[in-house]
């Protein structure tokens, strides 16, 4: 990055990065001059972007270091389960500034639900006393196979109604109802499994090349996060291991209308069909994650031996991916299922294919799909390509 090509978006990528954070360090990273970093800067500062910050003093005058101002605009991000939903206002470093948890079914579509999602949205805004002006973005996370470009769900197995539905424009829809109109306000839908890998890996394996988060809940997904950025696959179907067929289960029926699939028989839906017929009534997976928790034992056998099934599914997927972690998350991922898991991965997986491999579970727990959905929003708004649009929309078209 030398000479003109460094556009004061790519300054901001630099500073945010941390890879370089004075304007010293950002002119021996671009090769510019003195003058046109400042000019670059103070585009950055006018947008309200960058704040300085008084460095460490070895003697002399304390260095200025520069710092992107996350407290400049918010967040709100909002994570689908099938029974309940969780939405927040964040600041553009994640951090929660006010939440809310509650009943929405899915099972009710897509206009009762994105419109329920909105109504929430004013009172968490006057929560975090942040007037709606402030909000740059919405970005939510849905349990099923999105289509990242059209921002709308496809085909899902768990998601009546909601097959190729404009959530990206209803939700800007219903916000501007019960909020504020925005026509413009970028509203970025993706896979659960999706936003939950991308925040767990940017929050604790930064540094991990091939990342794999494997949610277990209602059904069963994974999201695959490579070189930093998430792979989607080329119509958003990538990591939707829950539709694997297993040779063994013929006569299992899943959601999606198939037989054998592996989340027909291991995922949180059928574990608590498998309990209700051992004469445990159990309706979800959060039912089947209340007996875990209480140590049933029909429960804790079922969850082993769903760990297993899984595990053996996810034996190809570490082959053909050689992650460095192999994260277990959503309903079931307690002891009972990873060593189920591990059993079976460790047990059918060459030595090789493991032996740099860690299996843990969820940091971010229940915030991960939130994380995730305000990380994607950020991301994107700040891109430098895209924060070079924005300065020049702001009424700034300097180089």
């Amino acid at each position: 990055m030398t000479g003109y090509q460094a556009s004061a978006g790519q300054l901001l990528r630099l500073i945010r990065t941390g890879r370089a954070t004075t304007r010293g360090e950002l002119q021996a990273a671009t090769g510019l001059s003195r003058s046109t970093v400042g000019h670059r800067l103070d585009r950055l500062f006018r947008a309200g972007w960058l704040r300085d910050r008084a460095g460490t003093s070895t003697g002399g005058r304390p260095s200025t270091r520069l710092e992107f101002d996350a407290s400049h605009a918010v967040v709100l991000a909002a994570a689908l389960e099938t029974r309940h939903a969780r939405a927040a206002v964040l600041d553009l470093a994640g951090t929660v500034l006010a939440e809310r948890t509650g009943p929405m079914v899915l099972g009710d579509g897509p206009d009762r639900v994105l419109d329920g999602l909105a109504r929430w949205f004013g009172p968490l805004l006057a929560e975090a006393d942040t007037a709606p002006a402030k909000v740059c973005g919405i970005g939510l996370s849905v349990p099923g196979p999105v289509d990242w470009t059209a921002g709308q769900v496809v085909q899902p197995p768990i998601m009546p109604g909601w097959d190729r539905y404009p959530v990206r424009e209803r939700l800007r829809e219903a916000y501007a109802l019960h909020v504020r109109p925005a026509p413009e306000l970028p509203v970025l839908v993706d896979n659960d499994a999706n936003l939950m890998a991308y925040a767990e890996q940017r929050v604790g394996f930064p540094d991990c090349a091939a990342f794999v988060l494997v949610k277990v809940s209602t059904g069963i997904g994974a999201g695959v996060v490579v070189g930093g950025e998430i792979y989607r696959g080329i119509d958003g179907g990538a990591g939707d291991i829950g539709h694997i067929r297993l040779h063994d289960q013929s006569d299992a029926l899943c959601m999606c209308g198939s037989y054998g699939c592996l989340a027909a028989v291991a995922s949180g839906r059928a574990l608590a069909g498998q309990l209700t017929r051992l004469g445990v009534e159990t309706t979800s997976g959060s039912g089947v994650r209340a007996h875990l928790a209480a140590g049933q034992p029909d429960a804790l056998r079922l969850a082993r031996q769903a760990g297993r099934q899984v595990g053996e599914v996810l034996v190809t997927v570490v082959t053909l991916l050689n992650p460095g972690v192999l994260m277990i998350a959503g309903d079931l991922a307690g002891t009972p299922f990873v060593t189920g898991v591990r059993e079976l991965l460790y047990q059918r997986a060459m030595p090789r294919t493991t032996a740099g491999l860690q299996v843990v579970t969820s940091a971010l727990g229940d915030h991960a799909g939130l994380t995730g959905a305000a990380t994607a929003v950020v991301e994107h708004l700040y891109a430098p390509d895209r924060a070079d649009e924005r300065l020049a929309a702001l009424g700034d078209s300097s180089p």
